[in-house]
């Protein structure tokens, strides 16, 4: 009796349809991209269609393009992965277009006075050009630097209650007080500050105390969520391993659960700096503006801020009114700025601060 070894199946199953497909060039991505934006072009300069129609016609041709030649050459599993990352990368580029169009208009519009003058005076006595930003920038800095103190020491305890401590109903009660007041409209916040303060120093009051306490109000809960999620991330096993060896738990989370999401806590104080630096609604009701400076937060007198310095040179401009505008543009890019460099320092500290893998 002979036995035969079994034979090798053939490439080709019973349907006919072959197991291993081609694969497009490297190319044909960028080949379709470019018919589909030169097609978009043409029409654009024959028959004066809108350059965001354009656009989008250029992607929609790009995507019908490569979906066909992948499925005739690579099959219908390629073909899909191909169609959906053009999907996602074509509404990650449209979701870039508002933000690159604030930035270029922005930069055009406030580097006219981008100058010394802008950041070294006041509008103390000045009518129509000349004059600058400085007391609104320092009454920016002390005013949101005020809200700091007093939003991150009460965010980080808040935070650290709810995660290691807090149970039952006040825990609950904790948490959907902060749900609230993260939704909390800025205009309320400055409300609130004004009747807080008019209790105690009497209608009509303005001051930079009561920016930040409004600011404070925005502030707070960013804080506490940010920093809830970043203790969250922290490993039980550490805590374990510190409550193992004797360690009490104030200690356990101050030398080890603190500075093991210290770099997410950062960033999330980051982000809750800059959530607030350009609220100009309460700092309208609470701040008010002047043309002089004003280092002292706590007297019973105007503080200007960039915001409202913005505001007030655009929607009250004088005559001419260009001098104006362009310090309102150069205040906007200002505050911009500082945005960036305030997330710049955040990533500083989180990398300077994080645990070290070695």
């Amino acid at each position: 009796m002979t036995i035969t070894a079994p034979q090798r199946e053939s490439s080709v199953p019973l349907s006919g349809m072959p197991l291993v497909h081609g694969t497009l060039p490297g190319w044909a991505p960028w080949a379709t991209l470019a018919a589909g934006a030169a097609l978009g072009a043409a029409l654009a300069v024959a028959s004066g269609l809108h350059i965001a129609l354009a656009i989008l016609l250029a992607l929609l041709v790009h995507s019908v393009a490569i979906y066909a030649w992948s499925r005739s050459v690579e099959g219908a599993r390629r073909a899909t992965d191909r169609i959906v990352t053009t999907i996602v990368s074509g509404a990650f580029l449209l979701a870039l277009v508002p933000l690159v169009s604030v930035i270029m208009t922005v930069l055009q519009k406030g580097l006219v006075r981008f100058d010394a003058e802008f950041f070294t005076f006041s509008m103390r006595g000045i009518v129509g050009e000349g004059g600058g930003a400085y007391h609104a920038i320092l009454g920016t800095l002390i005013i949101t630097g005020l809200a700091a103190a007093i939003s991150i020491p009460i965010g980080l305890m808040s935070a650290i209650y709810l995660v290691e401590y807090g149970r039952g109903r006040l825990a609950k009660s904790v948490t959907f007080f902060v749900d609230v007041m993260t939704g909390i409209p800025s205009i309320v916040a400055g409300l609130f500050a004004y009747a807080l303060f008019v209790l105690v120093f009497g209608p009509g009051v303005r001051m930079g105390l009561a920016g930040a306490v409004a600011l404070s109000v925005l502030m707070t809960p960013v804080v506490v969520r940010s920093t809830e999620e970043m203790l969250k991330l922290v490993p039980h096993e550490l805590r374990e391993a510190s409550y193992a060896l004797g360690i009490p738990k104030w200690r356990t989370v101050t030398k080890i659960v603190l500075p093991t999401a210290v770099a997410g806590i950062a960033s999330g104080v980051t982000l809750a700096i800059a959530r607030v630096i350009g609220e100009t609604a309460p700092l309208l009701i609470v701040a008010g503006t002047t043309t002089a400076v004003n280092l002292n937060p706590f007297d019973d007198s105007r503080m200007a801020t960039l915001p409202v310095f913005s505001y007030y040179s655009y929607a009250l401009p004088g005559v001419p009114r260009e001098p104006y505008l362009d310090r309102a543009w150069a205040a906007a890019l200002t505050l911009i700025l500082v945005v960036m460099a305030l997330n710049l320092v955040g990533r500083v500290i989180a990398r300077l601060f994080a645990p070290k893998s070695r």
